[in-house]
């Protein structure tokens, strides 16, 4: 038997352009050979749908789309995960479609509702198995969450299941791929069953899908793996109700894995949400020169634009640095130099001001003179700006909001800066697009004269490993203390993490990379006065 593995990239709401990649996918399948072919988690409406499966339409609509895709599929059979609504409630499905009919639905069994699941919002739990015969093979079907708990596949068994198939929609985070084959490798050692697992490619908006589908054996072992961050239609061999060994693809390393997300998601958010082009200020720093190179990657030179707005406190090498990088990489750039805007800015704010020194308040100022330039440019050619800030200076506030956080995508909004500096590496493994000196130089906003980040932050490898035990491992302020850092450190890091959530609140989507983003898996209050420790 020859089943293929649909490793898609659908899209949230477009019913009709997923069914369509469908018939393709299971077209090109049963010309190879294949009699069942297995496709992602709610592949037919893309997923999360999120608040449109309260709509009446947005159901019928799938509702429609699965009846011609059982019509137009008469020569093979087809699992297929889809919404479905029965007797008035709402479940995740998976249907199976044979014969110009569906012959069987399955409903998820444990739905998700932590990070950035929310799927008790929307669906009922299922409580039964579903197995069906193909080929002379008891297949038990799984859907994504599922297969994190023992039950489903347990009694999948029960029912009679020789074979699990599982559909995911599981996004990208680093290291997940690991997750993914314990927790998988134990329902196949616990059930004595091989399991397929195919899962979604794509960004949707803060999620990327990295796929990364495989197979094991009846004892865990993976005999094949799908390639990641790709589309592809991959097949695989069942003898006697065993996989055959077959490609296992090359793991990447981590950052070619994190690169490879954030250029995937940037380039579907672009490509899906219609814009034809996207423009950055380019400083001459780390985040923008890295966040240059990714979208040159993801999107081509052509659809890139570079804009320099150097000030009085831009030095000449920031400038040199930005240019270099613009040519390297065949961008188009310009140059408007913010100077007399910002004299501007302060003559008409002197009555205000007064004799008061120069601060915070004429940095930001820079910072928004910036911003305003490029959101003029969007507007003007319909380019999406890109915003250059790590999570590092996200975390703690060290962002301008109506400045450089203006735009309407943030790139490295949940990249810690030392990853940040680790990506350039990376990218400049593969050719040399970032200029060394970019990479070596101290980090500075270059917003007043002589500035470095490390005047008002802790060193980055200090901060960073802060940030992550309080954002993503929730250690209290103590815990942290004990792993060897100076009260010092902490409670100033910590303090401004927590009285920055109203800035992060009004920050761009950005491509989640990591256990918690600060997103929808990171839901703080923006006023609260809870003390810690």
């Amino acid at each position: 038997m020859k089943i293929a593995l649909a490793q898609i990239n659908c899209i949230v709401g477009d019913i009709e352009g997923n069914a369509n990649k469908i018939i393709d996918y299971a077209n090109r399948a049963s010309q190879a050979g294949a009699s069942l072919i297995i496709t992602p988690e709610l592949a037919l409406c893309g997923y999360p749908p999120e608040d449109l499966l309260f709509r009446d339409d947005f159901k019928h609509a799938c509702e429609q789309a699965l009846t011609r895709l059982s019509e137009a599929l008469p020569n093979i059979t087809l699992l297929i995960g889809h919404p479905h609504l029965q007797d008035g409630k709402l479940f995740n499905a998976a249907s199976v479609l044979e014969g110009g009919k569906i012959t069987a639905t399955y409903h998820k069994q444990c739905l998700p509702n932590y990070s950035v699941f929310d799927e008790e919002r929307y669906f009922e739990a299922g409580n039964t198995s579903l197995v069906f015969s193909h080929c002379g093979t008891k297949f038990g079907v799984m859907i994504c969450a599922d297969g994190w708990e023992a039950a489903p596949a347990l009694k999948a068994k029960q029912a009679g299941a020789e074979f699990l198939l599982a559909l995911n929609a599981s996004p990208y985070h680093m290291d997940k791929l690991e997750a993914r084959y314990e927790v998988i490798a134990e329902r196949a050692k616990e059930t004595g069953l091989p399991v397929i697992y195919v899962n979604m490619v794509g960004g949707q908006d803060e999620l990327v899908f990295d796929g990364d589908s495989f197979v094991l054996n009846n004892q865990g072992k993976v005999t094949q793996q799908l390639p990641s961050f790709i589309e592809v239609l991959s097949f695989v061999e069942i003898v006697n109700n065993q996989p055959v060994n077959a490609e296992i693809s090359t793991k990447p390393s981590l950052e070619a894995s994190v690169y490879n997300a954030l250029k995937l998601g940037l380039a579907d958010y672009v490509n899906k949400n219609g814009f034809p082009s996207v423009v950055l200020g380019l400083s001459g720093g780390i985040d923008s020169a890295l966040t240059l190179a990714i979208a040159v990657d993801a999107l081509g030179a052509e659809r890139v634009k570079v804009v320099l707005m150097s000030s009085e406190f831009t030095s000449n090498m920031s400038v040199d640095d930005a240019i270099e990088m613009a040519n390297l990489v065949g961008v188009k750039y310009s140059q408007l130099p913010i100077k007399d805007l910002f004299e501007l800015f302060r003559e008409t704010l002197a009555p205000e001001f007064g004799d008061l020194p120069f601060n915070t308040a004429e940095e930001n100022l820079q910072a928004r003179i910036r911003g305003m330039l490029l959101m003029a440019l969007s507007n003007k050619f319909g380019s999406i700006v890109l915003t250059t800030g790590n999570k590092s200076e996200m975390a703690v506030g060290y962002s301008t909001l109506y400045g450089d956080m203006a735009g309407g995508f943030s790139l490295l909004k949940d990249v810690p800066k030392t990853l940040v500096y680790k990506l350039a590496e990376y990218r400049n493994s593969i050719s040399k697009i970032i200029p060394e000196r970019i990479i070596t130089r101290a980090p500075s906003a270059e917003l007043r004269a002589n500035q470095t980040d490390q005047d008002s932050l802790p060193p980055y490898e200090i901060l960073d490993t802060i940030m992550q035990a309080y954002v993503e491992e929730d250690l209290s302020r103590a815990a942290i203390i004990a792993k060897g850092f100076t009260e010092k450190d902490v409670n100033r890091v910590t303090n401004l993490i927590d009285h920055n959530e109203y800035k992060r609140r009004q920050a761009p989507v950005g491509v989640r990379i990591t256990q918690r983003g600060f997103g929808k898996d990171r839901r703080y209050p923006i006023t609260c006065k809870l003390k810690f420790d």
